[in-house]
C-alpha cells in the first residue's frame, strides 16, 4: 500500500459516522490531535476516542520540610501515591469511553508546603477494526512516536515516574563568610540536586521494572527549587516504558515522497532589483 492509498483510506475512515456507544447513540470524537496525528493513525488501524484525564492530591504531614536536612520521605511518598492515583483514574476514564489505551499524556505537578498534586491528560485510542477492545497503555508519546515505534516492533505499556524532594543543609558561619564577594561553588546545593537526582531516577528505572519494560523512553525531567525557600531541591523524572514485542528490533527504511505539483513561478529577475522590465 502507497502512502497515497494510506492518505485515501485514512480519509474515507474520518467521513464514515462514528461508531454507536453501548446505549445506542452516536458521539463526537474530541482529542488534542493534530489533523495531521489523526490521519497518521487512521493509516496505522488507530481512531481517537475522547480527551481523557486523571487527578490526584495527596497530603505532605505538617512540618515535613521544617527542622530537617536530605531527603523529604513525606514528600517523595506523597508524590508516588499521587502519579499511581492519577494513572488509574486515567485508565478508567479511558476505559469508559471505550479506548484501549491513551496518547500524548500531560503531566502536571504541582508541590506546596502541604500537598502534591499529579494531572494526567490525554487522548484515548482504539484501533479501528476490532471485535474486542481490552486496554493496552499509557504513554505520553506523540501519534508520531507511537506509530513509529509500533512499525519498529516496540510497544509502550505506561508511564514511569520518580521524583525526589531534599533539603540542603546551612553553609556554617565561616562558609559564608568565606563566600562573600567571591564566585565559588556551593557544594551544599549541588550535593542536594546529584542527591534527588540519584534518588529520582532510581525510581523511575525501579517502577519500568515493575511494569516489564525493557527500556524508558521520551524522559522528561523537572529539576530545581521546590518552593520558596533556595535549600529545597526537587528532581522529578517521567518517561513511558516500553517492551519489544517482536523477535528483534526492526528497522524502517524512510520513503522519500517528492511533490510533482509544484507550479514553477517565473518572473523578470531585473523587477527584484527595482527597474521596469523592457
Amino acid at each position: 500500500m502507497t502512502i497515497r492509498d494510506e492518505v485515501r483510506q485514512a480519509v474515507t475512515a474520518l467521513a464514515a459516522p462514528p461508531p454507536p456507544t453501548s446505549g445506542g447513540a452516536i458521539r463526537g470524537t474530541t482529542s488534542d490531535l493534530t489533523i495531521d496525528e489523526m490521519l497518521l493513525l487512521h493509516s496505522a488501524g488507530w481512531e481517537p476516542v475522547d480527551f481523557v484525564y486523571g487527578i490526584s492530591w495527596w497530603s505532605v504531614p505538617w512540618g515535613a520540610w521544617q527542622w530537617t536536612t536530605g531527603e523529604v520521605q513525606e514528600a517523595s511518598s506523597a508524590f508516588a501515591g499521587a502519579a499511581t492515583q492519577a494513572a488509574k483514574q486515567l485508565r478508567e476514564s479511558c476505559e469508559r469511553a471505550g479506548g484501549t489505551g491513551v496518547l500524548g499524556v500531560e503531566v502536571g505537578v504541582r508541590v506546596s508546603s502541604h500537598h502534591v498534586a499529579i494531572e494526567l491528560s490525554g487522548t484515548a485510542v482504539r484501533r479501528v477494526r476490532a471485535d474486542q477492545h481490552r486496554f493496552e497503555f499509557v504513554s505520553d508519546l506523540s501519534a508520531r512516536d507511537f506509530v513509529l515505534l509500533d512499525r519498529a516492533g516496540w510497544w509502550p505499556l505506561g508511564i514511569a515516574a520518580g521524583a525526589s524532594f531534599v533539603i540542603a543543609p546551612r553553609r556554617t558561619a565561616r562558609e559564608w563568610a568565606s563566600q562573600q564577594g567571591q564566585n565559588a561553588e556551593l557544594p551544599n546545593l549541588t550535593q542536594a540536586l546529584y542527591l534527588a537526582r540519584e534518588r529520582a531516577m532510581e525510581r523511575m528505572q525501579r517502577s519500568g521494572t515493575t511494569m516489564k519494560a525493557d527500556g524508558i523512553v521520551a524522559v522528561k525531567l523537572r529539576e530545581g527549587r521546590a518552593s520558596s525557600s533556595v535549600r529545597v531541591i526537587q528532581f522529578v523524572a517521567i518517561g513511558t516504558g516500553v517492551r519489544l514485542r517482536t523477535a528483534s528490533h526492526r528497522s524502517i527504511a524512510p520513503e522519500m515522497v517528492v511533490p510533482l505539483d509544484e507550479r514553477l513561478r517565473q518572473f523578470d529577475v531585473k523587477s527584484l532589483r527595482g527597474s521596469s522590465p523592457e
